[in-house]
C-alpha cells in the first residue's frame, strides 16, 4: 500500500489530478525536478503513509510524495533541493523519524 499526494489537486480526487492514486511521482519526474527518496522508521500501514505525505507535502516547492510503509521510502519530488532539516521537521511532525536519504 502506498500514500501520495499530488499538488495541485483536482477536485474531487483523492490523490492525483487524473483520479488516480498510482501515477504522482512519475508525473512529477516527467515534469522535472528535483526526486530525493528518503528513509522514515516507523510507518506500518496507509495511515502512516498518509501522515508522512500530508506533512512533507507542506514543504514549500514540494509538488509529490510517495510513501510506502512496506519499504520506509519516502520518494519527493520537489521543484529545488530540499534541505534534511526541512524534511527532518515534517517527519518529526507526522510523529516518525527520518532516517536519512535512501
Amino acid at each position: 500500500m502506498t500514500a501520495e499526494t499530488q499538488l495541485p489537486q483536482a477536485t474531487g480526487s483523492c490523490c492525483s489530478p487524473s483520479g488516480s492514486c498510482h501515477d504522482g511521482a512519475d508525473a512529477g519526474a516527467r515534469a522535472g525536478g528535483v526526486t530525493t527518496v528518503y528513509q522514515v522508521s516507523g510507518m506500518t500501514c496507509g495511515h502512516c503513509e498518509g501522515a508522512v505525505s500530508e506533512e512533507i507535502s507542506g514543504i514549500e516547492g514540494v509538488t509529490s510524495v510517495k510513501a510506502v510503509a512496506s519499504t520506509g521510502q519516502v520518494t519527493v519530488i520537489s521543484a529545488a533541493p530540499l534541505t534534511d532539516e526541512a524534511v527532518r521537521a515534517a517527519v518529526d511532525e507526522a510523529g516518525y523519524e527520518l532516517v536519512g536519504r535512501a
